[in-house]
């Protein structure tokens, strides 16, 4: 574990540079999709691409005003990512006291989400899942069992050992 260019520690898991690397990338391919960017140069400009998305969405608001949706993630992993999403647009991400965690609450134009925002969350909570998938399965193969397999379905109630 002592070589930094074969593997690193982060939150706890051990993954690869060179898989963290490829995660990144992908991520940064969707950002870019999203971000309307045509040339590299043009995609590398980060503040510029956010600068366009923001812009679109105080256009959306003119004629799209913002209402206060509700959205449900499955898992803390989307969540965070969503919510960093709405930030990075510079929408403020709530919930209401007694929400459940999973919930988050966002004043934002309709147009906005269906156009923009929930498309790329889509395609980013699709890479990252992916990605968290296969470190989960690696690590629990090489740590608690070999079969990684689901759970055999079965017809009818199974009887006790004797």
């Amino acid at each position: 574990m002592s070589d930094p260019a074969r593997s690193t520690l982060a939150a706890g898991m051990l993954f690869s540079v060179n898989d963290r690397d490829k995660l990144l990338e992908k991520l940064r391919r969707i950002e870019a999709l999203f971000s309307g960017g045509s040339t590299e140069g043009e995609r590398a400009a980060a503040g510029e691409a956010l600068g366009r998305i923001q812009a679109r969405l105080r256009d959306l608001e003119r004629s799209d005003p913002p209402v206060e949706l509700r959205f449900t993630m499955s898992n803390a992993w989307s969540r965070q990512l969503f919510v960093a999403l709405l930030r990075r647009y510079g929408v403020r991400p709530y919930r209401y006291h007694r929400q459940r965690h999973t919930t988050v609450m966002a004043l934002v134009s309709r147009s906005f989400v269906d156009e923009t925002l929930w498309p790329e969350f889509e395609a980013l909570d699709t890479a990252l899942t992916e990605h968290l998938s296969r470190v989960t399965e690696a690590i629990i193969a090489e740590a608690i069992a070999k079969d990684t397999s689901e759970a055999e379905e079965v017809l009818g109630a199974l009887e006790a050992p004797r």
